[in-house]
């Protein structure tokens, strides 16, 4: 998607800064040694004292006129690749912080549906429970009535009033240990 076009982009892109880096290392070096050779050559121009002669182009002049627009082309190259490098830089970090920012929001979204996944895997569980009580009830039941019927005809009650009466009992007992059974195993 997006955030994989985002990504490639600025992979691409640092690869382009670290090159503009290497290459403003390389030339950095070059770009010294030509301007400490143009202070070389104006010094010795200097130290010639020519005076003019015969309204005559001096050496000082010819030499300044072809020799200063190739110190100022180099100088101008110098400031140009450091631009481009910091424009790179800067592109980049801005693309890194969509991606970052891209990233967060996807992050953000996994987590939702996991949180979401989650209730509604607790929902399920209480549903399970829920429904674990009343299966373990109705045969519990059962088995009650089963030790209880002898005692109907001693006591005056029907069978059925006998079930009836042992149901919430059961439901409670069952309900109580299946909770405390849950919490032990928690």
């Amino acid at each position: 998607g997006t955030s994989a076009m985002a990504e490639d982009t600025l992979h691409r892109l640092l690869d382009i800064s670290v090159g503009l880096e290497a290459l403003s290392a390389d030339a950095s070096y070059r770009l010294g040694a030509t301007e400490a050779y143009q202070a070389i050559v104006a010094q010795r121009i200097g130290a010639l004292r020519e005076t003019r002669f015969m309204a005559r182009q001096g050496f000082d002049e010819f030499m300044m006129r072809r020799y200063e627009p190739a110190m100022r082309t180099v100088t101008s190259s110098e400031t140009r690749l450091n631009k481009m490098s910091a424009r790179a830089s800067r592109a980049a970090e801005l693309l890194r912080t969509r991606v970052d920012v891209e990233r967060s929001a996807q992050n953000q979204a996994i987590l939702a549906s996991m949180d979401k996944r989650s209730d509604l895997q607790l929902r399920l569980q209480h549903t399970v429970e829920g429904l674990s009580v009343v299966a373990i009830s109705y045969y519990a039941v059962s088995l009650v009535g089963y030790m209880l019927y002898p005692l109907a005809d001693r006591i005056g009650v029907s069978k059925g009033t006998l079930t009836a009466m042992a149901v919430p009992v059961v439901v409670l007992l069952v309900w109580g240990l299946l909770r405390r059974l849950r919490h032990k195993i928690k």
